[in-house]
């Protein structure tokens, strides 16, 4: 089975058995510009031509990190199926149209904090936070609020994607599939 159809079958399977909206969360892996790894949650848009897409500031940590070193890991975990996926591969940046469609798709707020903060970057106090946010959003009342230059998205085309569903007898099943020479091998794990 093609690796790709296998993600999009547990991830159905875990939203029909998951109402919330969190089977879309992952762990977003970057190398840190220091060199040690980095890691922080963030949600799946969508899955663009076997490519994994995510959103967000690319002037943050993980922006920055990614500009550096174009490799990064997602990996999943869905608790009511009791699945894990580990995912790995290389960076490219989406396009901004498509960057434009994901922004519009944003609840209003989301749009304000996106064009309003620098995410990441150090603040005085969270009532400041908060004032400076109230502010943009009467500014912003009746305004259309457009894309941030520095806000898009990022695509990870896999070349590493491993299953393992979880067993009650710890004889967890595990299968690594590896894209080589423009194909997918498949190599069973032990648990």
């Amino acid at each position: 089975m093609n690796p790709i159809t296998l993600f999009e079958q547990w991830f159905s399977e875990e939203k029909s058995q998951n109402n919330r909206k969190l089977s879309n969360a992952c762990c977003l892996s970057t190398v840190g510009l220091d060199g040690y790894p980095n890691a922080r949650f963030v949600s799946l848009k969508e899955i663009v031509e076997d490519s994994f897409v995510v959103t967000g500031s690319l002037s943050s940590r993980k922006g920055r990190e990614i500009e550096n070193h174009k490799k990064a890991a997602l990996t999943f975990w869905w608790t009511s199926s009791e699945r894990q996926v580990r995912i790995q591969g290389d960076v490219t940046k989406i396009s901004q149209a498509l960057a434009k469609t994901y922004f519009e798709q944003r609840n209003r707020d989301s749009k304000i904090v996106a064009a309003t903060f620098t995410q990441g970057e150090e603040i005085q106090s969270i009532s400041q936070l908060k004032e400076q946010f109230e502010a943009q959003k009467t500014e912003l009342e009746n305004r259309e609020i457009k894309l941030p230059e520095n806000w898009s998205g990022i695509s990870i085309q896999p070349i590493r994607i491993e299953f393992m569903e979880f067993k009650n007898s710890r004889l967890h099943e595990r299968i690594l599939y590896q894209h080589v020479e423009n194909r997918w091998k498949s190599t069973l794990l032990q648990p």
